[in-house]
């Protein structure tokens, strides 16, 4: 993780963001299940934070979970992300957001397989991909 934290309006956001990545980001939206661009991707790279850059999870980690999200099993470091409490829409999750910038990327599940039993259920619109060389 980069250590800066990356601190900016509002304004500031939406001028760097696009509106799908304002939605989910900043405000917590989240994209309907199958549509994200990194459901299927199957490359090898690292996915970084679409908001400040800041890895967040290896290709190595990603399994097909059939939620419809991109899932990861762990972070590619537990300074990473940030997990919080999140009890909206009446259901007990965790959100993870971005360490760095603070952007909300998804939920974090116990339902994950071996060897983490963590299941990182993120929006695509909340990343990048970095193809391996």
């Amino acid at each position: 993780m980069q250590n800066e934290k990356v601190k900016k309006s509002e304004e500031e956001w939406k001028n760097i963001l696009s509106s799908e990545e304002f939605l989910v980001l900043r405000k917590k939206g989240t994209e309907p299940p199958f549509t994200g661009k990194y459901v299927h991707n199957v490359e090898k790279g690292t996915y970084v934070c679409a908001g400040c850059g800041n890895p967040l999870f290896s290709s190595e980690t990603k399994f097909n979970s059939g939620s419809g999200w991109p899932s990861f099993f762990s972070p590619v470091a537990p300074d990473a992300v940030i997990l919080k409490p999140d009890r909206s829409l009446f259901m007990r999750r965790t959100e993870v957001l971005c360490a760095r910038c603070e952007g909300h990327l998804g939920h974090v599940f116990d339902d994950g397989p071996a060897p983490t039993g963590q299941r990182y259920c993120m929006n695509s619109v909340s990343l990048r991909f970095k193809k391996k060389e």
